[in-house]
């Protein structure tokens, strides 16, 4: 029953059309309980902890003047809320930075895709002279120094110590246990229909059904993972640099997440969209027409109540408590 729900929301119909399965589709946005972590990089709080301190260390950028929170920052759900995306040479960048929350369930990474693990992620900011502008030899000599830190990776890694790959599979291990909090919405879904109010529901039925959301924004964590051309005025390829003689991925990029969405403004690759009526306003209009956009974009006849009813949804995807401890860092210290 589950796959056939799905497989009716891959053809936009929705649940006021077929009320008989509406739990079905419902249940296929039910959260995981457990975060998957590949075999070969097993959890341990311990790891996970060693992790979260590199991830706010200014110590792995060439200057030591920002960490990768500067554009992934937990107070602005793990993103930044500017159009684009700030280097360390005070630069801004080609695009937004995209939020890495639930990135356990995402991959591969990037706007275009060009990393497939977490641990191919971490590294590529690292070293972008445009980001982070910092080389392993750098990062390794300078936490060489930091006896805590050379004593955590012994110990967390005994076979390895302090590496590269032990580095990357330390922040990667703590970028997975980052997960966006129970909100109104999974509340319903787990069956508490006071939780969302009717006019979020009515926006649940949009969403899945005429609106065609849910075509590409499906599961827990609203993404098919993969790349679209939506429709965007840009002149950035995206995925199309990657696949250059793929026509269908010409300006396409990957289907974000919507956990926490309504606070993770602005919108889109670039960050082009300022508000959420604008992103349901530019899906409803179709986009700009071109031969690589998306077979799922299609100009639909929403009323400004349906609008209103899609973002009071989004809405509900909010988490309600957040608690993010930032890290105390250890002190210079040479290790003998």
């Amino acid at each position: 029953m589950r796959l056939y729900a799905l497989a009716l929301l891959c053809f936009g119909i929705g649940t006021a059309a077929l009320g008989a399965v509406s739990d079905a589709i419902k249940s296929s946005f039910e959260r995981p309980l457990t975060i998957p972590f590949p075999p070969n990089a097993p959890y341990s709080l311990e790891k996970a902890t060693l992790g979260k301190m590199l991830f706010f260390d200014p110590r792995l950028s060439g200057a030591q003047n920002m960490s990768c929170a500067s554009c992934h920052n937990p107070s602005f759900r793990w993103e930044t809320p500017v159009d684009l995306a700030v280097g360390a040479a005070n630069t801004p960048l080609g695009r937004h930075a995209p939020t890495m929350i639930n990135s356990a369930w995402i991959e591969p990474l990037f706007w275009d895709g060009r990393a497939q693990t977490l641990e191919e992620q971490a590294a590529g900011p690292i070293t972008a002279a445009v980001e982070m502008n910092a080389t392993f030899d750098q990062v390794l000599t300078r936490l060489n120094q930091v006896e805590e830190y050379v004593s955590a990776f012994n110990r967390i890694f005994p076979n390895d110590g302090l590496t590269q790959e032990t580095i990357l599979d330390a922040i990667a291990t703590f970028e997975r246990t980052v997960v966006s909090g129970w909100s109104p919405f999974d509340r319903w879904i787990d069956g508490d229909e006071n939780a969302i109010s009717e006019q979020a529901k009515r926006g649940f039925d949009v969403f899945t059904g005429r609106g065609e959301c849910a075509s590409c924004h499906i599961g827990w964590n609203m993404t098919d993972n993969a790349f679209h051309d939506i429709g965007l005025v840009t002149d950035d390829v995206g995925r199309g640099a990657l696949e250059p003689d793929n026509p269908m991925m010409q300006f396409a990029y990957k289907t974000p997440g919507l956990r926490n969405i309504a606070l993770r403004a602005p919108y889109m690759h670039a960050g082009q969209l300022d508000t959420l009526e604008e992103v349901v306003l530019h899906y409803a209009g179709g986009g700009a027409p071109r031969p690589s956009l998306s077979p799922q974009m299609s100009s639909l006849e929403l009323s400004d109540q349906d609008v209103q009813d899609v973002i009071v949804f989004l809405n509900t995807l909010t988490e309600e408590q957040t608690d993010v401890l930032t890290p105390i860092l250890p002190a210079n210290c040479v290790h003998k």
